[in-house]
């Protein structure tokens, strides 16, 4: 498998970009192209023993800002490394790209250079998120503000091939985050949403209510961008501030600090379940290529996860099956 990564994307480009290919090519089986400025890569590839097969250099003079208007800077910047990342799937020239910069530069990205699945309205950006009895997919979250209802529904075709294929869950629920569990609850999108899902073949299983999504129970939550957003956001946020102030409780006294130390396998563990760095990326599902968003502040080892996350993807043709459950009726 052949994958381009953005190596000017994200904050800790390129240094933390270049150290997780290296990693990525010494646990797996892949073939990575860099895209960005030659000089400034080939110095940092130069302080790693590396499989010089295995990772070769893109040219791109230009790089896209987070602060940069999405649509504008991807027309307008053909020369930057992330536009280049994208052409090379376009192209043929690798199968998958992965990139930490700007969501919604790689989200116009993707959709006008690489181009949608047919039968796909409008692509999804579809976290995997740690619950309680297990993972769960949140989809979508954040590329469409405003649906309509036949979006959602394409939205939980695409989160159960990924979940079934990728996360290895057989025929995964799929619920409909709601104000409330009864099927005439929400607004026009959500019940008009609703028959939509009850009626498709799917593992649908109804409304979810937003303080039963940390439970993990239901696999494959569907939602419109802003309300995904949303959530994600409160999600990380009270994940931190639950981190934080136990820390600070902890500390604050010797009996704390001895219960801290004898808790630190379980808090060890509790961390890195909800660590972003060990699931890699988000997928950017209903693009025909694979798209992997990594987070903005991505270090070496979540970039190396990314790439293994693309992989998985390739291996299990996920894209494929996608193409096969739209048509389903």
């Amino acid at each position: 498998m052949k994958i381009a990564v953005d190596g000017f994307g994200g904050d800790n480009s390129p240094g933390a970009i270049v150290e997780g290919c290296v990693l990525a090519t010494k646990e797996i089986d892949v073939n990575i192209i860099i895209t960005g400025k030659k000089e400034i890569l080939e110095t940092e590839l130069s302080k790693y023993d590396y499989d010089k097969n295995k990772i070769k250099i893109h040219d791109a003079e230009e790089v896209i800002s987070c602060n940069e208007e999405p649509v504008k800077a991807i027309r307008r910047k053909k020369n930057s490394s992330l536009y280049k990342a994208l052409s090379l799937v376009k192209e043929g020239e690798a199968h998958g790209v992965i990139s930490a910069g700007s969501t919604g530069a790689f989200m116009a990205g993707a959709t006008l250079v690489v181009g949608r699945i047919k039968g796909i309205d409008r692509p999804a950006l579809a976290p995997v998120m740690p619950g309680k009895n297990g993972p769960f997919m949140l989809i979508d979250c954040g590329a469409n503000a405003e649906c309509k209802p036949p979006y959602l529904v394409q939205f939980a075709k695409m989160g159960s091939v990924y979940m079934e294929n990728i996360m290895k869950i057989n025929t995964p629920s799929v619920g409909l985050i709601n104000i409330g569990a009864e099927e005439e609850k929400g607004n026009e999108l959500t019940k008009a949403s609703y028959k939509l899902l009850k009626e498709a073949p799917l593992n649908f299983v109804g409304n979810v209510e937003p303080r039963d999504i940390p439970l993990g129970n239901t696999k494959v939550l569907v939602c419109d961008g802003f309300v995904g957003n949303t959530v994600l956001k409160m999600y990380e946020g009270v994940a931190g501030t639950i981190f934080s102030t136990l820390k600070e409780n902890m500390l604050a006294s010797t009996r704390g600090k001895l219960g801290a130390l004898m808790l630190k396998p379980v808090f060890k563990k509790f961390k890195k379940d909800f660590d972003y760095k060990e699931v890699g990326g988000a997928a950017f599902l209903g693009i025909d290529g694979i798209c992997i968003k990594a987070h903005g502040s991505s270090d070496s080892k979540a970039i190396k996860n990314a790439i293994k996350q693309a992989k998985i993807f390739y291996d299990n043709k996920v894209i494929e099956k996608i193409k096969e459950k739209i048509i389903e009726a």
